[in-house]
């Protein structure tokens, strides 16, 4: 009766520090958070899910191959709780190094579409970033040219000085990665060949591509699709409008801004506490107004005039094999772009 006792109090006691450990790991101080995304963009609702669940937060930002490299160099001593990058290749290289704690299935299955999550679970997705051909029509008439149906058909000679690009861009290196991944690299490097021979215009990134559409510098460029509603947002007059190439091409990927939990983490509850917060309502509801982007769940819809995410075609890809990011930037540099 007495070894029956001892065992049933060991057992109780082991319960309730089972059911402490969400309140014991608050107590190990602030939660570290690792952004590969702007802090003007993110730094609201993470202050706003400190707020609600009463969770200190602690962030360091930087671009997301920075701070993704970052945490591969610091190995098991990274201090990062959670990483938030802006493309899935930086959380597929993570996973691939053993980096990440495998997601709950319920957290997963907030993302309707699994296109937009890990395959194996150890990444999610919380906003939806389409690559399009942003395009003044009253540019594209005088030309006498008609929207490609292929970012492909952008190194014929008719477009010849008339579309821009950033060749730096994040979005847009991996969006050339994606290229490198479905095409194979000798024709994604004569592809970068023949945009850069074609007189293609180089930009710093996206915004000044849109300004320079809707000033009539260039016809047309490939930026990300949020980029245009913001200049809307000043001004509703303005004509410029998007074109997503059709029938899966490679102009058309959607890539992500996704959320990791470190498996160094040793605040698990608060870690997943914060990435299921970043995929409630309010939060993508947060991503869809103040930046434009998609959202990932099916009960909150875009609050600007876009296509249905399932209505557009996009490549069939894993968008964790957008890793070597590098790889990419070391091609662009020899097509001739950055010179």
């Amino acid at each position: 009766m007495l070894n029956f006792r001892r065992f049933i109090t060991c057992l109780v006691i082991a319960l309730v520090c089972l059911a402490a450990a969400p309140s014991l790991a608050e107590d190990q101080g602030p939660l570290t958070i690792y952004s590969g995304r702007n802090e003007s963009l993110i730094g609201p609702i993470l202050a706003q899910f400190s707020a609600d669940t009463g969770i200190e937060v602690e962030v360091l930002y930087g671009g997301t191959s920075a701070v993704a490299n970052q945490i591969l160099t610091e190995g098991e001593n990274s201090p990062a709780d959670v990483f938030i990058a802006q493309d899935g290749g930086a959380l597929g290289a993570l996973a691939a190094a053993d980096m990440l704690h495998k997601l709950p299935d319920a957290t997963i299955g907030r993302v309707v579409n699994p296109a937009f999550v890990s395959p194996t679970g150890y990444w999610v997705g919380l906003s939806g970033r389409a690559r399009v051909f942003v395009y003044n029509p009253e540019m594209l008439a005088k030309a006498g040219l008609e929207l490609p149906e292929s970012i492909l058909d952008l190194t014929d000679e008719a477009w010849s000085g008339l579309v821009g690009w950033a060749p730096t861009n994040a979005s847009f290196v991996a969006n050339v990665t994606a290229m490198r991944v479905l095409l194979g690299a000798e024709e994604t490097a004569a592809w970068l060949a023949g945009m850069t021979a074609n007189g293609v215009i180089p930009y710093p990134k996206n915004t000044p591509i849109v300004q320079a559409t809707i000033d009539g510098e260039v016809v047309g460029g490939l930026v990300n699709h949020y980029y245009l509603f913001r200049f809307l947002a000043e001004d509703p007059d303005i004509t410029a409008r998007l074109h997503f190439f059709p029938g899966g091409d490679l102009g058309s990927l959607i890539n992500v801004a996704g959320a990791a939990v470190l498996n160094t983490t040793d605040q698990p509850y608060d870690a997943l506490a914060l990435v299921d917060y970043l995929l409630s309502d309010a939060a993508q509801e947060y991503f869809a107004q103040s930046a434009y982007e998609y959202p990932l769940v099916d009960s909150v819809e875009p609050v600007v005039d876009l296509p249905a995410l399932a209505d557009i075609e996009t490549p069939a890809l894993d968008l964790s094999d957008l890793a070597d990011l590098q790889g990419t930037l070391a091609m662009i540099e020899d097509s001739g772009a950055l010179d």
